[in-house]
């Protein structure tokens, strides 16, 4: 598959098959997280893998979708504010990283026929805890990983995506 078919196949799944990820998998997904761009490469993040059924018991906890309950598998990233990169005024690049490293990991698990949904509406002090986080470290996002149950339209691009001539400007 080339890189756009790729883009264009990951979608939010939000149907999960109950089969586990395979171990080569996921460590190909969290392989494509590591090697992921970052602000100054200080590489701010850190992945915990939700796997164990008592463990997803508590991870579902956070996110109050019933939906979620059918995902084998949770990876919450979350980023580290003690060593994420700040520009001179001050901004934050903690989540630009993360954000990087999530799309690198939700388009690896693309190829390798698992689907993923991004999610952030999530509580926070809860995931907080469950982690057992310091303060300088955020989660940030919670990827469900497994095979779909769902499928989307392969053609949604063209009908649900603004077209190059509303987003792109040439010269200045």
């Amino acid at each position: 598959m080339s890189f756009l078919e790729i883009a264009k196949s990951r979608y939010s799944c939000r149907n999960y098959d109950s089969r586990q990820v395979e171990a080569e998998k996921l460590e190909m997904i969290l392989e494509a997280g590591r090697i992921a761009p970052s602000a100054v490469n200080f590489q701010p993040w850190h992945f915990y893998v939700i796997q164990a059924e008592d463990d997803l018991a508590k991870a579902f906890e956070v996110y109050h979708r019933e939906w979620f309950r059918t995902a084998p598998c949770v990876i919450v990233i979350c980023g580290d504010h003690n060593q994420s990169w700040k520009r001179k005024d001050g901004k934050d690049h903690c989540d630009i990283d993360v954000a990087i490293v999530t799309d690198h990991m939700t388009l690896q698990a693309t190829e390798l026929e698992l689907a993923t949904c991004w999610i952030c509406n999530f509580d926070l002090e809860k995931t907080r805890d469950l982690l057992d986080l310091p303060e300088h470290m955020e989660p940030i996002v919670l990827l469900p990983v497994g095979y779909p149950l769902d499928s989307v339209n392969p053609v949604r691009h063209s009908e649900k995506r603004k077209p190059l001539s509303e987003i792109v400007t040439f010269e200045l």
